[in-house]
Parts: C-alpha cells; sequence; structure tokens
C-alpha cells in the first residue's frame, strides 16, 4: 500500500518525540547522577612521605607597602595564609576548607557546580594547629603559588605530600587577584576584573607582556612579604609552634600555571630562592632574557606537540630560561597525558563521569589521581635533591613507578 506524505511525517514525528523523549530523560538521568556523585564524600590522595602533616592559617598584614593591585589607594597588602608542615602526631583530620570559610565564602553556584565535588564532603590528611615533628630541629621551607586566580587550598594535595616528606609548606590567598579569599573573621574578597590573568593572555601580544608584567610584580612581591614575616614567625612565634623550627637557608619556590611563572620570576629576583619549578606556566618577565642561577625544574602538561604561534613562543621562553641554568641544576619534564587544569586538587574534585568521558574522547589522557600522584614525585624528588641533599648532580626522576614521566634534554 502506497504511505502519503501525510502519513511519512507523522511517523518522522513520532520518531522525533521518542528521540526527544530519550534525550530529556538521558539529561535527566546524567544531572542525578552528577548530583548524587557531587554529595558523596571523598578524601584526597594519601600523601607519600613518613610524617604526619598538620595545618595553620593565618591573617597577616603588611604594615608598611601597600597592596598596588587593590580597588582603593593606600590599601594595605594582607594575605590568608594557609601553612602545611610535618606534625608531632597524627589525628581526625581538618575539614578541607574550614566550616567558618565555607560559610563565608556561601555555596557554589552554577551549572559548573554540578561537576565538582561539594567541599563540605572533601576531607584531606592535615591535622588542626598539631605540633611540629620534634623529629628534626628545622624543617626547608616551600612557598607554593596557587594557579591564576585559584585558591591555595586547592592545591591541598601536592602541600600534604611534600609537608610528609619534611617541608614546611607555605601558600597564600590575596585579596583583589585570588578568586574569592574567604578570612576567618567572615570578610569576603573577590578578586577585581582588571586583575584576572585570562584578560591579560587574551590581548594582543605587545599589550600582554605589560599587563601580565604589572599582576607578576605583586605576585612576587607576595612572596617576598611571605617571606619576612616567616623570619619573624621563625624569631619568636607566639604559639611557640615555629620558634626555631624554619630552616630559611634553604628556601624553594614552586608553582602552577601563573603561579609557576611568579615562581620563576621570584628566583630571579631574590636570592632566598634557592630552587624553583615552575609547573606548567608560561614565564613572563626579566627571567625570560635574563635566566636563573638556582636549580629550577619545568615540569610540563602534555602539548601534544603543539605548533600554533602562541605554543612555539611559550617554548621558546622556556628554551630561553633553561639555557642559562647551571648544567646540574636544571630539568624539564613532561607528563604523558597530563592536562593543564588537573594539576591541582581538581584532578580529584571534578566529577569522575565527567573525567571518564574525556578520556574516552581522548581530551584527557591520564587519570586525574594518577596525574597528581606523577606531580608530587617530581615535586618532592627535585627539592629532595636540592633543598636536602648536595645538589652536585640531577636527581635520577625517571621512575619504572611513574612511567608516564618524560625527560625533555
Amino acid at each position: 500500500m502506497e504511505r502519503t506524505p501525510n502519513f511519512r511525517l507523522k511517523r518522522i514525528g513520532v520518531w522525533l518525540a521518542r528521540a526527544a523523549f530519550i534525550g530529556l530523560a538521558g539529561a535527566v538521568l546524567l544531572v542525578a547522577l552528577l548530583w548524587w556523585e557531587r554529595n558523596q564524600p571523598l578524601e584526597l590522595p594519601a600523601p607519600t612521605g613518613p610524617f604526619a602533616v598538620g595545618r595553620v592559617t593565618y591573617d597577616w598584614t603588611d604594615d608598611e607597602k601597600l597592596d598596588t593591585l587593590a580597588p582603593v589607594p593606600g590599601t594595605k597588602r594582607e594575605l590568608l595564609v594557609w601553612t602545611w608542615y610535618p606534625a608531632a602526631q597524627s589525628a581526625p583530620a581538618d575539614d578541607y576548607v574550614p566550616a567558618q570559610m565555607r560559610a563565608a565564602a556561601g555555596p557554589a553556584q552554577g551549572p559548573l557546580s554540578l561537576v565538582t565535588r561539594d567541599v563540605s564532603k572533601v576531607r584531606g590528611h592535615s591535622v588542626r594547629d598539631a605540633d611540629v615533628s620534634p623529629q628534626q630541629q628545622s624543617y626547608p621551607v616551600v612557598i607554593m603559588r596557587a594557579g591564576a586566580s585559584a585558591g591555595v587550598v586547592s592545591y591541598s594535595t601536592l602541600a600534604e605530600d611534600l609537608a610528609s616528606h619534611g617541608y614546611v609548606v607555605v601558600g597564600f590567598d590575596a585579596p583583589y587577584r585570588t578568586g574569592v579569599v574567604a578570612f576567618p573573621d567572615g570578610r569576603v574578597m573577590r578578586r577585581m576584573p582588571e586583575n584576572n590573568p585570562e584578560l591579560c593572555a587574551a590581548k594582543e601580544q605587545a599589550q600582554q607582556a605589560g599587563c601580565m608584567n604589572t599582576l607578576l610584580t605583586a605576585w612576587t612581591a607576595d612572596i617576598a612579604f611571605a617571606l619576612d614575616r616567616l623570619e619573624r614567625l621563625n624569631s619568636a612565634d607566639a604559639s611557640g609552634r615555629f620558634t626555631g623550627r624554619l630552616d630559611l637557608t634553604r628556601v624553594g619556590v614552586f608553582g602552577h600555571s601563573l603561579g609557576g611563572a611568579t615562581a620563576a620570576q621570584f628566583c630571579h629576583d631574590d636570592s632566598r630562592c634557592k630552587a624553583g619549578i615552575d609547573v606548567d606556566g608560561q614565564p613572563f618577565g626579566s627571567v625570560v632574557q635574563s635566566g636563573l642561577r638556582q636549580p629550577f625544574m619545568f615540569l610540563l602538561s602534555d602539548h601534544g606537540g603543539s605548533s600554533d604561534p602562541v605554543s612555539r613562543q611559550i617554548e621558546a621562553n622556556i628554551q630561553s630560561i633553561y639555557d642559562r641554568l647551571p648544567p646540574n641544576g636544571r630539568l624539564r619534564i613532561a607528563i604523558r597525558g597530563a592536562r593543564h587544569f588537573l594539576f591541582s586538587d581538581d584532578g580529584v574534585l571534578k566529577s569522575h563521569i565527567l573525567l571518564r568521558a574525556l578520556r574516552v574522547f581522548g581530551i584527557v589522557g591520564i587519570d586525574g589521581r594518577r596525574q597528581l600522584a606523577v606531580t608530587a614525585y617530581c615535586v618532592h624528588t627535585f627539592f629532595d635533591a636540592y633543598l636536602k641533599g648536595a645538589g652536585v648532580s640531577k636527581p635520577e626522576i625517571s621512575s619504572t613507578l611513574y612511567p608516564e614521566i618524560q625527560v625533555i634534554e
């Protein structure tokens, strides 16, 4: 029997309705799964060193120098400082983000909150306000800088691992440049739009450097101020916790993304830096032309042989610094399959459903926990060589345990 055009149209309409229903049902199921996953308890990767880990926070205000990126002239620099360290005892871990800070910042909003774990359900491995381990008289200090506008707590996995290997790790959030800074007293300060490094990166090449250098100057000054305050803390900590316990003759600096660029520039500017690491950050500043005298490592994601003009310029800037490093104090490492945004705790906090889908489509080449494990190994192995060891030769960083490591000469 011949079918009329109306009959065919009806059949098409039925198929479209069924497809729409299946698509809607699939979307509802996906949202439900993401919501369920978001609210499940989660533990950060366990530290690999022998020490238990303590954590304490400070609110430090600079009475001598002003914050050049603050919206109101005359504003003093203020930092919310997070410190991880070898602890004397193991005890129940503190909240990933302390409750009063979560309350001050407010709940995560928007559709992207569905693909990130509820931080109130996340647990790390740090004991709040623990005593410093008596196993050593003092410990080397490592300054850690977050990427772009991220909060430093988002790098707790790397900080806890370093602390477990016998380091005092100091990171901080800076008002008006960190996305959101929630102080323990309830004050909340947000990043100013003009201090967004992503807006700098979007500018023309001729304007980009000036924009980034303005931010870089403030970021490196923050590190200098933090080290000044650590010297005071080491001389006379009111709590007694850190008095005489900080070895400020052995200071390392590392960071991710813009934090990595800041590490390189700070080590160029300040001789207190004895070794540094740039984790997948595009270098900026005078360090690109002048180089460094200290041992330094570039730890890179898998860029897959990118050859666009921006990638070539980044590679040239890295090469410029690398060529000027001391031969026994330079390393350039790539992690096969690694992606730029998974060097932070996002490697475990982002939805596993989403990350698995991205792996299926080849967008992500390595499990997030695995990328963090490889990164933590590289970071503490490098600092062990140059802050604890003699540092007369490169560390043997290649490992059968981590075949993802690619050493680039």
